[in-house]
């Protein structure tokens, strides 16, 4: 019943490419589910350069600042790869956490998962190679789409990964040699979804782990 009636007030939108839902610091006047394409959280540079912490696809939510304690956290929330979802207005999603036990349940759930996969996606960032990191993000990223083709530029990728624009092309077509992936003037079609995951470092796994955790661990019995 509760879905339903979310389901009734949130509106469908398109997400664009390159779209920004909020800013750092930034009042956030809505909240979003994508159905699918992916939505990353950057942290911007003064240098004009930008960092990726996490992506959210549609296991997620966009807006978790507007939860947090005064402050949050300060990222910017910008599509990386086109798609749909649903939008509900900040008010509309502040006074149904109020009433419902269960949805505060799930959002606190998502957040502790969102805050695990930031941590895990530093380690990563750290201390992964270039090939290990562009397979983790081509595999969330092929999650959250479901669909073995989409389009995201060699500009992007680089921002997304800290990484030069030459450092993910040497990285991408490595991956096409093996197979496992081809590339093509921004657009990518996942091949060998197996081999891909094996190339992947870890951190894929532990953070898709957590995330499906969320939905899949039991509610209150008195939710």
């Amino acid at each position: 019943m509760e879905r339903l009636q979310l389901l009734e007030a949130a509106t469908i939108v398109t997400l664009d490419v390159r779209m920004v839902l909020f800013e750092p610091g930034g009042p956030i006047d809505a909240v979003y589910f994508p159905t699918d394409g992916v939505i990353s959280l950057v942290t911007p540079l003064y240098s004009g350069a930008v960092v990726e912490v996490a992506t959210v696809g549609n296991e997620g939510i966009v807006g978790v600042p507007l939860v947090l304690p005064v402050g949050g956290f300060a990222v910017r929330a910008i599509t990386q790869v086109a798609g749909h979802g649903l939008r509900l207005e900040a008010g509309v999603f502040v006074e149904w956490l109020g009433h419902s036990r269960s949805l505060q349940t799930l959002v606190d759930r998502y957040t502790q998962a969102l805050f695990g996969q930031i941590a895990q996606a530093a380690a990563c960032n750290r201390l992964h190679s270039s090939e290990e990191r562009l397979s983790r993000w081509l595999l969330m990223s092929h999650d959250r789409v479901e669909a073995d083709d989409f389009m995201i530029t060699q500009e992007f990728l680089a921002q997304m990964l800290g990484a030069r624009r030459s450092t993910v092309s040497v990285s991408a077509s490595i991956l096409q040699r093996a197979g496992l992936i081809r590339y093509t003037r921004g657009h990518v079609t996942i091949v060998d979804r197996d081999g891909l995951e094996r190339v992947s470092c870890e951190c894929y796994a532990v953070i898709k782990r957590e995330l499906d955790g969320v939905a899949r661990r039991p509610l209150h019995p008195d939710a």
